[in-house]
């Protein structure tokens, strides 16, 4: 989730926990609400990371920062700088329960996004999602927003909060039912073209959360949809430039293609020298991050060849991909070494 709507679920979160929780309410209104919000954002200080280098950061990120076995030290940590840093007589154990609630909430949030979190961190690395929601959710987000607004402006009404996480999780469970729709569209795609070994896998996609991405992977050959299960697409009814081109993209069940990818390029040539130099040492931490690796293009030129691979995760219509990755050499016989592409997004 996006680092606003992480802040705005500790606030409400908080909000909700204050009727079942009277401890919160010895703290003010706005510093309980503070804290909420500044433990919902405190695990994304992995970011932190992308200083040492990109892959470094892909390949943490979400990691320790956001493992369940770690969350009460975390909590326990910033209890201690809350207590420290908010003038007023308050101990570190009146900051404790809505650090947890902050930072709980917010790998519930990345948890339903495609890029995974390791929830027991630092005893696996092994990462844990559920694809429900697309980084930015903007129906999600207004959900938060409204009933933090609406708990604002009736103070009295002290189960507006709690009404508001009922809403999310109504609206969490719509996302589900379009996760098992979209992932029936792959099942019977892979009966239909007899692929009996093939993986189906669905990830939610931009604008809307009836766009969905459905990737059929058998071998080396990815299957892709991009499918909105709606009536129809925003994108006709407003014009807005590129985004209602790329939203567009998305098309209803009865007119959207398949399309197929071969993972190291559709010729026979290019595929030896993509997968040979796939497997190379200098790929190792960009093989440890992608999930669906794809070959993106053969760069020759005077200086020699670069052969550029891609995340399936992360590439979306009429975008260049994110997060890319090459193994260059000048000629033949020299070493293989790392090259990295600036994409769409700072954080490329």
């Amino acid at each position: 989730m996006d680092p606003l709507t992480h802040a705005l679920s500790g606030a409400l979160l908080v909000r909700a926990a204050e009727p079942v929780l009277p401890a919160l309410q010895v703290l003010p209104l706005r510093t309980r609400l503070t804290v909420g919000m500044i433990a919902a954002v405190f695990p994304d200080i992995d970011v932190a990371l992308r200083l040492v280098d990109t892959l470094t950061y892909l390949n943490w990120h979400q990691g320790p920062t956001h493992a369940l076995v770690m969350l009460p030290l975390w909590a326990f940590l910033l209890a201690h700088v809350f207590s420290w840093g908010i003038r007023g007589s308050y101990s570190w154990q009146l900051f404790f329960m809505p650090s947890c609630l902050g930072i709980a909430i917010h790998i519930a949030g990345d948890s339903i996004t495609s890029y995974g979190v390791m929830l027991l961190a630092p005893f696996s690395t092994e990462r844990f999602s559920v694809p429900l929601a697309f980084v930015v959710d903007p129906w999600l987000s207004a959900i938060i927003v409204l009933g933090l607004v609406v708990s604002r402006m009736l103070p009295q009404k002290k189960h507006i909060a709690g009404f508001a996480l009922v809403c999310l999780s109504c609206y969490v469970v719509f996302l589900t039912l379009l996760y098992e729709r979209a992932k029936e569209m792959g099942l019977v795609y892979a009966q239909k073209m007899t692929l009996n070994q093939a993986i189906i896998s669905v990830l939610p996609q931009p604008f809307s959360p009836f766009n969905w991405k459905i990737i059929v992977m058998e071998g080396e050959t990815y299957h892709i949809l991009l499918v909105n299960l709606g009536r129809e697409s925003w994108a006709t009814l407003f014009d807005i430039g590129v985004l209602s081109r790329m939203a567009a993209v998305y098309q209803p069940m009865t007119s959207a293609n398949w399309q197929q990818l071969k993972q190291f390029g559709d010729f026979a040539a290019e595929s030896i020298l993509a997968r040979e130099v796939w497997h190379q040492p200098v790929l190792a931490d960009f093989r440890r991050f992608a999930v669906f690796p794809q070959l993106d293009r053969i760069d020759y030129s005077e200086r020699g060849v670069c052969i550029w691979f891609y995340d399936l995760r992360f590439k979306f219509p009429l975008l260049p991909p994110s997060f890319r990755y090459a193994g260059c050499r000048e000629e033949e016989g020299t070493g293989w070494v790392l090259q990295r592409q600036q994409g769409t997004f700072w954080i490329d």
